[in-house]
């Protein structure tokens, strides 16, 4: 009597995430943070301010707010970096700012199933910047199309903090 061992569970692959190159992380990421941090707001930026999930000291990385229909979103367009895991793990806390200005909100995870609009806004909004990111999708790619990549870019709801 033969014995086999145990199937192991297959691994899940990695989740997408497309890392900053330096000149974005140390120049063009500082200066965009820099202006907002004064009150200048480049195409719509803020500093997302939010709990670091290993250290619990604030972290803070430039995002662009997406004004859609009356609400707000936040896109990853690199994936699920940092910022993103440091969000589900604050249940959605996070404060933006633009200069002095600061805005607390609860973040809501967005299902793949419902970005098409959310992300064909963004990308209509922020291409130039983005576009990069999205395999060749943009603003006036199909909604399959859209769907097809919308696992790999995170989009959060926003809702007023109480």
């Amino acid at each position: 009597m033969s014995s086999t061992p145990p199937q192991q569970p297959s691994p899940q692959p990695a989740p997408h995430y497309r890392k900053p190159g330096w000149f974005t992380q140390h120049v063009f990421n500082q200066a965009v943070a820099g202006l907002t941090r004064v009150g200048i707001s480049v195409w719509g930026s803020r500093v997302l301010e939010v709990k670091g999930r290993t250290t619990g000291e604030a972290r803070r990385i430039p995002v662009n707010l997406l004004d859609l229909d009356g609400r707000q979103y936040l896109v990853s367009a690199r994936g699920n970096g940092q910022w993103v895991r440091n969000v589900r793990a604050a249940d959605g806390r996070l404060d933006l700012l633009v200069g002095r200005r600061r805005q607390a909100w609860i973040a809501t995870e967005v299902p793949d199933d419902a970005k098409a609009d959310i992300l064909r806004a963004y990308l209509r909004r922020w291409k130039a910047e983005v576009g990069v990111f999205f395999d060749g999708i943009n603003a006036s790619s199909s909604d399959a199309e859209i769907g097809a990549i919308a696992a790999k870019h995170p989009v959060f709801v926003l809702a007023p903090a109480a």
